[in-house]
């Protein structure tokens, strides 16, 4: 009798466990079946922003659920991604960040949060190079080539802002520095607005901007691009000459936004995400703000987005040891 209802009970614990995890696949192959939180660490109206609301808004229209962008700004884009990273790891919070979180171990003595070991890298949403901008008045040079040798008979003598100590910009300045092993000084702002609006009215010389807020005042001559960043000129800007074509073939610098999901969310679910990020990326209407960005989609994900940002982890650590580079 004991072993028959022994039996039995074994029996009815299987099959419940056997409907458990049936429905509990059959949900998690549902996602998103609820609005999905997105934490997005700048404030409203940055460039983070200007990528993640149009794909927020796709994301929304294709599968049914909303895509709800929270701001959580402060600490260079660190506090936000603490916040992520102690997120419930359910599928429903995704974080969106940029090529700062990649600078942000070397900047950072005591964050509270481990991009590499508490977050997972799900896809690389958008790519903007860098470009090198400078005021025409007070920078005359016609071209790269005559403002590399003005910088270089005048050591010091120019300055480029920057968003702050330890952004995308100071970095980008510093890398270019070691590697033309010329001196500009750096003057930090406290973000990207001011310190392009002071370039505009000349208040400085030089910036190293993400082409997507530069682009307009490119456009309206308000401000000289002189060379964008990496292997290959921008579509947005045809005429200006890229740094392999100038004799730096290693200045790579690209203003990157991804999403990360906490460690811990559910394989399907990130897979899910993935596929639905995809999905409102590639729309046309994406696509138009991609384009007058100046930003590429690389559709790189999973394993392959990993191993870019720990790459980029590696280059910006090297960049801030050797520049000495520090939060001003």
């Amino acid at each position: 009798m004991t072993d028959s209802l022994n039996r039995r009970d074994i029996l009815r614990a299987a099959m419940a466990s056997a409907t458990l995890y049936a429905t509990a696949g059959h949900a998690q192959s549902t996602w998103p079946s609820k609005p999905v939180t997105m934490i997005v660490p700048f404030p409203a109206g940055g460039g983070t922003d200007a990528f993640a609301r149009p794909m927020a808004a796709q994301f929304s229209r294709l599968t049914g659920k909303s895509l709800v962008i929270d701001n959580r700004g402060g600490a260079g884009g660190t506090l936000g991604a603490g916040i992520a990273a102690k997120a419930a790891p359910d599928g429903y919070t995704l974080f969106m960040g940029a090529v700062h979180h990649a600078i942000a171990p070397s900047m950072y003595p005591k964050l509270d949060y481990d991009l590499e070991k508490d977050m997972v890298p799900l896809i690389l949403v958008a790519s903007v190079p860098q470009v090198v901008v400078v005021n025409p008045k007070r920078v005359t040079a016609a071209n790269f080539k005559e403002f590399l040798a003005m910088v270089k008979s005048n050591p010091g003598k120019l300055n480029y802002a920057s968003a702050g100590g330890g952004t995308s910009h100071h970095l980008a300045g510093e890398l270019f520095k070691q590697q033309t092993k010329t001196f500009i000084t750096h003057i930090p702002y406290r973000g990207a607005g001011p310190a392009l609006n002071d370039l505009i009215a000349g208040q400085v010389d030089v910036m190293f901007d993400g082409l997507g807020s530069s682009a307009a005042h490119i456009k309206g001559g308000r401000i000289k691009a002189l060379m964008v960043s990496g292997n290959k000129r921008s579509p947005a800007l045809p005429d200006v000459p890229c740094a392999a074509e100038m004799g730096l073939p290693d200045y790579n610098v690209t203003t990157w936004y991804g999403v990360w999901a906490p460690r811990g969310t559910p394989a399907d679910a990130q897979a899910r995400a993935i596929e639905e990020i995809r999905k409102a990326v590639s729309t046309d209407e994406a696509k138009a703000v991609w384009a007058s960005q100046g930003a590429e989609f690389a559709n790189v994900s999973g394993p392959q987005f990993d191993a870019f940002v720990k790459g980029e982890i590696r280059k910006w650590a090297d960049v801030v040891k050797a520049s000495g580079a520090t939060l001003e």
